[in-house]
């Protein structure tokens, strides 16, 4: 009974100090990570543990299993199953350019959201943020923002990695999304929405309405983005 405790404790301790080193990118994406064989000679253990901690990175979405190479470090949003607007053309994506239009500041829940708060999250205030999403220099996505104060302290937008609010939680954090609920609709632009996305008002656009799950108990991250779709496609992978 011992033993099968103490190999759980080394699973663990093994697939969090291979996550941390993914976060923070010293296994960086794309790379493969040290084989089998180095972990067990590292940290002297058995195959069957190396192999536990693989299988629960795999999945949490940080890995993927490719034959006769090992395991490759993946970009973790893309196994999320999510929605984004990123353009195409042929087979080669655009650049995307994030720009913040509000900052990051402490706020009052918006009631556009369309999600229940939890109890803890209606006593706290709330971070709210805002930013748009170019292609080519063209606005393509208004997003707006907004987190718990109490679960987690204002993140200013300019400490953001590669504009990036999911990266930044990921590598200054250690906090991941685990999951999403999401409301897709058709909607006419509105005067400050078409202005911000520089389309004509009454333009049919996409409005997504997402409440993302985090790794850090309490913390829900809360989406509202406004999407013109007129020249780029909804991709199945998100980046907040």
């Amino acid at each position: 009974m011992g033993d099968k405790k103490l190999e759980k404790h080394k699973y663990r301790t093994i697939r969090d100090y291979i996550k941390k080193r993914i976060q923070t990118g010293k296994y960086p994406i794309g790379s493969y990570l040290p084989s089998e064989n180095d972990f067990c000679n590292r940290f002297g253990i058995t195959r069957t543990t190396i192999r536990k901690a693989l299988d629960e990175l795999l999945k949490e979405g940080f890995i993927v299993k490719e034959q006769g190479k090992g395991s490759k470090v993946i970009e973790r949003g893309k196994s999320l199953g999510l929605l984004t607007v990123k353009g195409i053309s042929g087979s080669i994506d655009y650049e995307v350019e994030t720009i913040v239009t509000e900052p990051s500041r402490i706020a009052r829940w918006d009631p556009i959201i369309p999600f229940t708060l939890t109890n803890e999250e209606q006593k706290s205030q709330c971070v709210y943020f805002q930013r748009v999403r170019n292609i080519n220099g063209h606005p393509v996505v208004l997003e707006n923002n907004w987190y718990s104060l109490n679960a987690l302290g204002l993140i200013e937008s300019d400490e953001f990695v590669d504009g990036s609010f999911f990266k930044t939680l990921s590598r200054k954090h250690l906090i991941e999304i685990m999951g999403a609920e999401q409301e897709l609709r058709s909607k006419p632009a509105s005067i400050d929405v078409a202005k911000k996305l520089n389309i004509l008002e009454g333009a049919p656009i996409l409005h997504i309405s997402v409440r993302f799950r985090t790794s850090k108990p309490g913390l829900n991250l809360y989406g509202d983005l406004y999407c013109d779709t007129s020249e780029y496609p909804i991709r199945n992978s998100y980046f907040l």
